[in-house]
């Protein structure tokens, strides 16, 4: 059954960038028969290659080893806005439209990067101008050394940002007010695929 959750897993990921079983054989010097075993479940590729396709699907290593264990972790979405009452509205649409995450939101900079120290955020989405002790771009540069594949979404009034948040690699900019086709739109063109966020 794990093997087979894995196949699905590998083949998902494959097929979502556009790559066939012989394109991904020739990559990683295996037959295009062992990619084809791996998605039907009848093999299970060793670490060392599930390394080499993590490292060519460009994903963390762990999504496969969690599939091989059994877990599937809800994602864990972060929001900062200083605003309380904006915040406790962008929470609580993020979780209607986002069921399958969990969703934390913080109006300090301070325990939003706690939280991130002890919880792997997917994605997080940022205020920029914050009066809480910082900024939202600064705030992204700290949350990408904790987690160099987050997805940085800025949530923002102020679009003279965008180019300053472009230029450090973020996965989407959203001018406020933020709505449910924002949300969805964002979520399908993340840098970092996130397992289970439509679910």
């Amino acid at each position: 059954m794990k093997a087979e959750l894995l196949g699905n897993r590998i083949k998902e990921l494959r097929e979502s960038r556009g790559i066939t079983q012989a394109q991904l054989a020739d990559r990683l010097n295996v037959t295009r028969s062992t990619v084809a075993n791996w998605e039907a479940g009848n093999r299970l590729p060793d670490l060392n290659m599930l390394a080499r396709l993590a490292d060519f699907l460009d994903i963390d290593t762990t999504v496969f080893l969690d599939e091989l264990r059994g877990e599937r972790k809800s994602p864990v979405i972060l929001v900062v806005d200083d605003m309380q009452l904006l915040l406790n509205g962008f929470v609580r649409m993020l979780r209607q439209e986002l069921p399958a995450a969990e969703v934390a939101g913080f109006t300090a900079v301070s325990e939003a990067v706690c939280f991130a120290r002890e919880n792997k955020v997917s994605v997080a989405f940022l205020d920029i101008e914050l009066r809480s002790g910082g900024d939202g771009l600064s705030l992204a540069r700290e949350l990408m050394e904790i987690n160099p594949r987050i997805n940085i979404i800025f949530l923002t009034s102020h679009p003279e940002y965008m180019e300053s948040a472009l230029s450090d690699h973020c996965s989407g900019y959203i001018l406020k007010p933020l709505t449910p086709e924002k949300i969805h739109h964002e979520i399908g063109h993340l840098r970092f695929p996130v397992r289970g966020l439509n679910e």
